[in-house]
């Protein structure tokens, strides 16, 4: 990385650290939906996340509201062709679950990483959007003493983009926002918000996908990382 040396790396939590396991693929969702009397297709959960992703893009104050989450969620069911008066009760409840570490796997190359950036001396940050506990994720997945700073939107009350998000997290792992690093999988909430208050930013794409243009670096791996840094 050129300009000054970066002394802290913030990281996004979802999908750029822990992925989600069955419960939150298709079958996982039939699972919730039975219990309430909704019959959905399994097969169709892929298109039916990208039909709901309008409604998280369309949150434009990023105040954090539950309820956005349950709605996208909603969407969800209704896409895999659910239906039915106890709709609102499902989505709630797998909204509920989303927060439960044990649900979530770290990615392989995650753990390495953030010991090799602690070696260094590096300070390491969470930031996220979800309503998860950190302190529990840190817990779960034998992080604690990785962590310097870390900040859930559902406890500020403002999710990423929202510059005060970033800056909540800047002041609580005591660093200037010129020299801490953003890593995040999502261009829109992570990269272009942390940019937007003096961050610098890396885009992680794990996917096969054509890598996107992103006006930042773009990894497939976390591996990749410290090589950037230095």
């Amino acid at each position: 990385m050129s300009r000054r040396p970066v002394s802290a790396v913030f990281f996004d939590v979802d999908f750029t650290l822990i992925y989600p396991g069955p419960t939150f693929q298709g079958e996982g969702y039939a699972a919730f939906c039975e219990r309430y009397g909704i019959t959905v297709d399994p097969s169709r959960f892929p298109q039916a996340v990208r039909a709901a992703s309008s409604i998280l893009d369309a949150a434009q104050d990023h105040a954090y509201d539950a309820d956005i989450f349950v709605c996208y969620t909603r969407r969800i069911i209704e896409e895999m062709g659910g239906s039915g008066p106890r709709l609102d009760e499902c989505a709630t409840e797998i909204y509920d679950e989303w927060a439960a570490c044990q649900h979530f796997f770290l990615y392989d190359d995650v753990a390495p990483v953030l010991e090799e950036l602690a070696r260094r001396g590096l300070k390491i940050g969470l930031i996220s959007n979800s309503h998860r506990c950190l302190a529990s994720f840190q817990e779960h997945f034998q992080l604690q003493g990785l962590i310097t700073a870390a900040v859930s939107s559902s406890e500020h009350g403002y999710m990423k983009p929202h510059p005060s998000i970033f800056e909540a997290a800047l002041t609580l792992a005591g660093v200037d926002a010129r020299d801490a690093l953003m890593v995040g999988d999502s261009v829109a909430h992570d990269i272009d918000g942390a940019r937007r208050v003096g961050m610098r930013g890396v885009l992680v794409h794990r996917s096969d996908d054509p890598m996107p243009s992103a006006g930042v670096p773009v990894i497939r791996s976390m591996s990749e990382l410290p090589a950037l840094i230095n």
